[in-house]
Formats: C-alpha cells, structure tokens, sequence
C-alpha cells in the first residue's frame, strides 16, 4: 500500500511539472521561418504533415534556426549580414535572450548545439580582418564564453558530427563587409573548405576545393549518421557553364562532386538553396528556387535519380517517407520515386531552411 501511495503521488507530482521538453509543445519535427501575410516574421513548428504546431515573431527576415536537443528553445537567426539571434521558449513564446554579434563581427544564419546542450556555437565574419569566427556561447546563461578561428573565409552553416565532440564548418570563401552589404569582395582569390574542429577549435583536417573549383562557395551541409558530409555550393564564376553543386565527404577520403546530365544541371542556375540526406541515407537532396527546382541523387552511384519541378522550393528534410520540402508558396510536401506531393499549404512564404528536430528527450 506504502508503494502504491508513492506510486501516485509522484503521478501527481509528475502532472503539476512544467514539461521543457519538445514534447511540451506538441512534438513538432520541424523548424522554419517564414513571412507571413501580416507582414510578420515568424518561427513556426511544424509537425510531419506541415501542420504549424507554433508560431513565434521575430523582429525581422529570419534564415535558419538550431533546436535545442532537449528543451523546447530554439536559436533563430537573422539572414547574413544580421548581428541578432534570438533564444526562444517555444513552449511560451517569450523570448529568453538576444544575441548580439560583437563589434565588428556578424552572423551568417546558422549555429549548432553540442550533443549534450550546454554550449552553442555560431558562425560570424570578423569583417575588417576578412577571417572566419565561431562564437562559443554557455547554453543556459548564452553569455558568450569566447570564439575560434572557423579555418577560413566566410563560414555559412555549421553541424556537430554525430557521435563525436567534432564540428564540421562550411566556409564558402567569400569575404564580404556589412559597410557594402552583400557584395563579394574577393571573387578572384577565394578559397571554400570543409572544416573539421574540436569543440575547442583546434582543426583536426581541411579540404579545400582548388584548380577550377575555387569559385564554387560551400554554403550549406547535411550529415549522414555515419558522418558522411552533403554540402551545397553556389557558383561564383563563369568559366564553367553548369558547375556541380553538390559534394560528399568522409573524413580520411576525397571529396566527390555530382552532377545531373546538363539540361537538368543547368536548371540549377548556378545555385543550391538546401541540402539534406534522406532518412535511409541511401539518397541525397539539394534545391534551387531560382530554378524551381529539386534534384535527388543516390548516395553510392552519384547518378541523378530524379528531378523535380516545383515553385521556389528551397527548405529540405529528412521525412517519413525520405524527404519533405518546403517552397516559398506556403507548400509542405514530400518526395517519392515518381513525383513531389504537396501535403499541406500555409498562407505564408517559407523561408530558405527546414531544420529537423533532433531531440534527446
């Protein structure tokens, strides 16, 4: 009986808990920002289906955001060159902090967690130096803890390599200041790499894309969980008519670069948005909302298995059945072998990313 009052009375207890993890705010898989029709930026969860399980504001156009892997926070960023990120409750909507980029620094959009939530790291452009930088920031307090060097020049996306105390760093070698907005200032000598660091900024390999490559700007990644890295480029030059956007990397090997046969590459424009693994790992994705268009491929062969047709897709996900996308039509929807299906659509404009969830709760 003694067990069995115990029994309940920690139920009770249990049920007068705040819950802090996803599940507190309906589990969502998702995250993304996007413009809606009050003219509102938002950060909104979305479930398997598209279904917005939350919707936050944000003081301006937001890029990307990082999920926190056990609480319901979430960083969301300002797109390049902002100098906020705002830290989210997701269960009340309040805004618990605002990050701000040190003078003479900026973000470029993205940050990761580490695997166990306790720090955050963010990408940033030390601009008067024309060097790459990852803040290092306490994930309960985020006081900013210190920064690194990213092992380049314009360090875009950022992922902790699974299962390791390792981050992977996409530096699209473009050098740009704020004082001339988006323009690239070094187009004739830039020089993309893939990054590897610990989490105390030492770098443990690097691998460049040199020759006839060097204007092809690594910008964003996807990793497979054997720690195989996707990352999507986008084309600086003109010497090469329909450049390949899409690499694969394994620590210890060469880079592979894949391409479509060319009147599907040169749908691309030059340009991919997202890039993700299916959840199989047997295929690879990327997007181009200039060209209204998105390309599979298989992973082991590199051979292009399928191209898609769809209105300024760019957000990009592992899914139940693979892949989901979203466009800046509103659209949610989800790949198979023969065609796209739209499985949901909001009255708002989906922004560039769709950020899986990927919780420890």
């Amino acid at each position: 009986m003694t067990n069995r009052r115990n029994f309940l009375a920690g139920l009770a207890a249990a049920s007068l808990t705040p819950a802090s993890g996803w599940s507190s705010v309906g589990a969502p898989v998702y995250l993304a920002a996007g413009l809606f029709p009050d003219g509102s930026y938002r950060l909104s969860g979305l479930d398997n289906a598209g279904a917005i399980l939350f919707s936050i504001p944000l003081p301006a156009r937001g890029h990307a955001a990082a999920a926190h892997p056990s609480k319901a926070q979430a960083v969301a960023f300002a797109r390049r060159p902002g100098t906020f990120a705002i830290v989210i409750d997701c269960k009340s909507g309040h805004v618990i902090k605002r990050l701000t980029a040190p003078k003479g620094r900026h973000f470029y959009g993205h940050g990761t967690f580490s695997a166990d939530g306790t720090r955050f790291f963010t990408t940033e452009n030390k601009y008067e130096a024309a060097e790459g930088v990852i803040g290092v920031w306490d994930a309960n307090s985020f006081v900013r803890l210190g920064e690194f060097a990213s092992g380049g020049v314009g360090p875009h996306d950022i992922r902790l390599m699974p299962g390791s105390d390792m981050l992977v760093i996409a530096n699209g070698g473009i050098e740009t200041h704020p004082d001339t907005g988006r323009t690239k200032l070094n187009l004739p000598t830039m020089l993309p790499n893939l990054a590897y660091v610990d989490l105390s900024g030492s770098v443990l390999a690097k691998v460049e894309l040199t020759g006839a490559q060097h204007k092809n700007s690594i910008r964003h990644l996807a990793v497979r969980s054997d720690g195989l890295v996707g990352f999507a480029m986008q084309w600086q030059g003109n010497q090469i008519k329909h450049p390949p956007l899409l690499g694969l990397h394994k620590l210890g090997e060469i880079p592979r670069l894949l391409s479509a046969p060319e009147r599907q590459q040169s749908d691309l424009q030059g340009y991919a948005g997202s890039i993700a693994f299916s959840t199989d790992g047997h295929s690879v994705a990327i997007t181009c909302p200039r060209g209204n268009t998105l390309h599979r491929f298989d992973v082991t062969s590199g051979a292009l298995m399928n191209a898609y047709t769809l209105e300024d897709v760019c957000g990009l996900g592992a899914g139940a059945e693979g892949l989901v996308f979203t466009t800046g039509t509103g659209a949610f929807g989800s790949l198979n072998a023969a065609h796209a299906k739209i499985s949901s659509r909001q009255d708002c404009q989906w922004d560039n990313h769709l950020i899986p969830i990927q919780t420890t709760d």
